[in-house]
């Protein structure tokens, strides 16, 4: 049983022992008081950057806008500005987290601010030496009496301060001020370590029974999905923490820091003892991943978590069309019907006729963030200008004005002046302002656009040029976000409109290319209308949610393989191109994409600017599995997920490892829970065998693990430091060279395996049924042997029962059956190379 279901005192205090080097887990926090912080329209200087997530300081990331530049200016290193009166309402529980974390995403800079409360009850008086640590500016009062601040206000970068501070016997009164700046991804928290003092505990006054409190967080801690992902049936949570009166629950449920849908929220009551919480059919709730907000109600005692699963409407949407026709009708009507209601929605429903006040809405609904340059309205706007620039007529005339104004007024790039924080930098952002630029200046081109003061025809021919050297270094390098599942749909975005809509034949032609490329890289990369592969920008909403990705949809779409989800951004203009603009894709990739027959495909290919990612992918029709090979090996990760595999043809059994970059579940971390490694592995793989090294950074959470869905796949077997699995025709086995733990308790029981320590090496090794290995543990017997022994210059070697030695160099090089792989030679078209299956 968790610390928190442990009852010290049964008053009506939340009581939990604090022990010396321990942080402060428990507070009582005000709302976040947010005020714009607008600055003087102003130009920035800077391009498209290519290697902004290669951190070279922890995960810092160093473009500064004008907004932080102006703010530093008046507030670091200066005394915080209490930004509103105290305030404390609601419970912070920590689930395992050392920080209050608050972190979200803001499309505006503006300034946030929080009250938080605890009560420290000290055995006797004496001094206490307190750590604080934020990424903004803090205030830290002692009884009424201010103890000291700190105020680095580094973006998203933490800075500690030490406070001695006087207790006295008894009640202690800890108040926190804290503060920052948020700038789209925002991480906004505070951490304070107690590192020596006085016997002490924490003791917060709350509204219900020690024990009664202690069952709430006891049964939120214990609390999952019945299970990881839901295509129908009924989706529920379950605890095995009975509470000990009725309760009180509400549900709402929200979508990723993108959606723009309203959260669905439900009600009802507890009874004492229920061990389930039903919430609603899988139709009935939105598709895509969501998180979960649920909250328990006793005695006016409320507690709170968040819950996250993907949610995808499979069995409404059925087995795709057969022709590619009818697959194109069918994404239109999906996206028309379905979607969020967005621009890209309305372009679907444009195309299929579908014109009138509902669709206007839904353009007139997102153009607030376009006239006032939210961060990412530049992927609202392209599909706006599709729908202007095509289906123009269909809109009624008052919208059609705003939308020219709206046009007129955007901030197409940094050089222009304003006071936004969008983001510029990244290849696939660049790509849509520079799209948008040119083709904004040809619909309107006697027009003058507001921020940069040109014509129309000037501003389209600087986008232009822009859009060219784009494409000059997307031929060259291709994706810098390499692979990544979330941004092949962003590109393909830009690119469809510059194929359909490009006045210039080279732009267009170019722009198809380099559609039928990012299709041709998919389709190797894909098992089953499934991405499965390295991928340099993850996050846990786009690993967890293999049915209603985009890329499943697009899958779906091209090849017949894959499910729809709600939120798009490049469905509706692939599927045009391929209806109206002549667009067609190679028949070749059909059995790429999802092999069918017996053939095994190895694929190695580098991206990004120099190469700097090399990546290896083995697939078979039973299974697949992708890498980074020599990757910022035990540097600080950013989104990075460097080794992912999937078994069979259920979307849902997948594997990754990774090291969490927070401990906190369902944050907004940079890297997450999920979402890349807070360090970096070594990685090898030789086709069905990898070897995955963590030495990770003391600064971080203290395990690596593996997201290991069991209740997906057909057998399971977690033994010790193995762990095997079958699903459909294929076999996996994870070895580690310390125990491995299966998580049993909590949002990921039955999801995930664990890795004790900062230090562990996981094997992987996949394989599909034969003739002579029929069963899981006829195949696993055979593997059982595998070891890593480590050699002189870094060198790993694993015996293979089927590759013999395979030698794993430390220049990321691999010697096996009479083979050399070299990463460094790896080119970006890449190699495909069909492989002989053992029978």
């Amino acid at each position: 049983m968790s610390v928190a279901a442990k009852t010290v005192q049964t008053d009506f205090t939340l009581r939990r022992p604090l022990a010396a080097g321990q942080p402060v887990v428990h507070w009582r926090l005000g709302p976040i008081a947010e005020q714009r912080y607008d600055v003087a329209d102003q130009p920035m200087k800077g391009e498209m950057d290519p290697f902004f997530f290669l951190t070279k300081h922890k995960n810092f990331i160093p473009h500064e806008y004008p907004c932080r530049t102006q703010f530093a200016a008046e507030r670091r290193g200066k005394r915080p500005q209490v930004g509103a009166e105290f305030s404390s309402g609601r419970i912070w529980l920590p689930f395992a987290s050392p920080r209050v974390d608050l972190s979200g995403f803001w499309f505006r800079p503006t300034v946030l601010g929080t009250w938080a409360e605890t009560i420290i009850d000290a055995a006797s008086a004496g001094e206490a030496l307190l750590r604080l640590r934020t990424c903004g500016g803090a205030i830290l009062f002692v009884n009424g009496g201010e103890a000291g601040w700190m105020a680095p206000y580094g973006r998203n970068l933490e800075s500690a301060e030490d406070f001695r501070v006087a207790l006295s016997a008894g009640r202690n009164d800890i108040r926190i001020w804290f503060d920052d700046l948020a700038e789209r991804d925002a991480r906004y928290y505070f951490q304070l370590d107690y590192l020596s003092g006085p016997a002490a505990a924490v003791a917060l006054p709350i509204e219900v029974e020690g024990a009664v409190a202690d069952a709430m967080e006891a049964a939120l801690d214990d609390m999952r999905f019945e299970r990881p992902a839901y295509d129908g049936g009924e989706v529920a949570l379950v605890t095995g923490v009975a509470l000990p009166r009725d309760a009180q629950v509400a549900v709402e449920i929200e979508g990723d820091f993108m959606s723009i849908e309203a959260p669905v929220r439900f009600a009802f009551e507890l009874s004492a003892g229920q061990p389930r919480l039903p919430i609603a059919d899988t139709e009935q709730l939105p598709s895509d991943f969501r998180h979960f907000k649920v909250t328990l109600t006793i005695g006016g005692h409320a507690a709170s978590r968040v819950f996250g699963v993907e949610i995808c409407h499979a069995r409404r949407q059925g087995g795709a069309p057969e022709t590619l026709a009818a697959r194109i009708d069918e994404a239109l009507s999906e996206v028309a019907g379905h979607a969020e209601a967005d621009t890209v929605r309305a372009l679907a429903r444009l195309a299929k006729g579908q014109e009138g006040a509902e669709t206007d809405a839904m353009i007139s609904g997102v153009l607030p963030a376009i006239e006032d340059c939210h961060d990412c309205a530049d992927f609202i706007l392209v599909p706006l200008l599709w729908c202007r620039r095509a289906y123009g007529d269909r809109l009624d005339a008052s919208l059609r004005g705003r939308v020219d104004k709206a046009i007129l007024g955007y901030r197409y790039w940094m050089d222009e002046p304003g006071n936004d924080v969008q983001w510029y930098f990244s290849e696939n952002h660049a790509l849509l302002f520079h799209t948008a630029a040119y083709l904004a200046g040809g619909l309107l081109p006697e027009a003058r656009f507001v921020r940069s003061g040109r014509s129309g025809r000037e501003q389209s021919a600087v986008g232009a040029a822009r859009v060219r050297a784009w494409l000059d270094h997307f031929e060259t390098w291709e994706m810098a976000e390499f692979n990544s599942a979330p941004y092949f749909p962003i590109d393909l975005k830009g690119l469809c409109a510059l194929y359909a809509l490009a006045p210039d034949k080279d732009i267009a032609d170019r722009a198809g290319k380099a559609v039928i490329r990012l299709l041709e890289i998919v389709a190797r990369s894909a098992h089953h209308g499934m991405l499965t592969g390295a991928q340099g920008r993850s996050y846990e909403h786009t690993l967890r949610a293999a049915r209603s990705l985009e890329l499943s949809g697009i899958c779906r779409m091209v090849w017949g393989k894959g499910n729809y989800g709600m939120r798009f951004h490049a469905l509706p203009q692939l599927a045009l191109c391929l209806r109206d603009h002549g667009l067609s894709i190679p028949a070749e990739l059909a059995p790429i994409a999802s092999v069918a027959d017996d053939t095994a495909w190895e694929w190695s290919f580098a991206q990004g600017q120099d190469r700097f990612a090399r990546l290896y992918h083995h697939k078979t029709r039973g299974h697949a599995m992708g890498s980074a090979a020599g990757y910022r090996w035990n540097q600080w990760g950013y989104q990075e997920t460097v080794l992912h595999a999937r078994l069979g043809g259920n979307a849902d059994a997948q594997i990754w490892i990774n090291h969490p970059g927070e401990v906190l579940q369902s944050g907004y971390g940079r890297p997450s829970y999920w979402g890349g490694s807070g360090t970096l592995p070594r990685v090898h793989q030789y086709r069905d065998l990898a070897v995955v090294s963590f030495s990770c950074s003391d600064e971080q959470p203290d395990f690596t693990h593996a997201w290991f869905p069991a209740g997906v796949f057909d057998t399971v077997r977690i033994d010790g430091q193995s762990a095997l699995a079958q699903a459909g025709d294929a076999f996996a086995m994870l070895m580690t060279d310390v125990p491995l733990s299966q998580v049993t308790s909590g949002p990921t029981a039955g999801n995930e395996l664990r890795a004790a320590g900062r230090k562990a090496t996981w094997i992987v090794r996949l394989g599909d049924r034969n003739t002579d290995l029929p069963t899981l543990e006829s195949w696993s017997d055979a593997f059982a042997g595998l070891s890593l022994h480590s050699g002189a210059d870094g060198q790993f070697t694993v015996e293979d029962p089927e590759y013999g030695t395979v030698r794993f160099l430390a220049d990321a090089t691999i010697v096996a059956e009479g083979r050399t792989l070299d990463p460094a030679s790896w080119t970006v078209r890449g190699e495909a190379t069909r492989m002989k299956r053992r029978e």
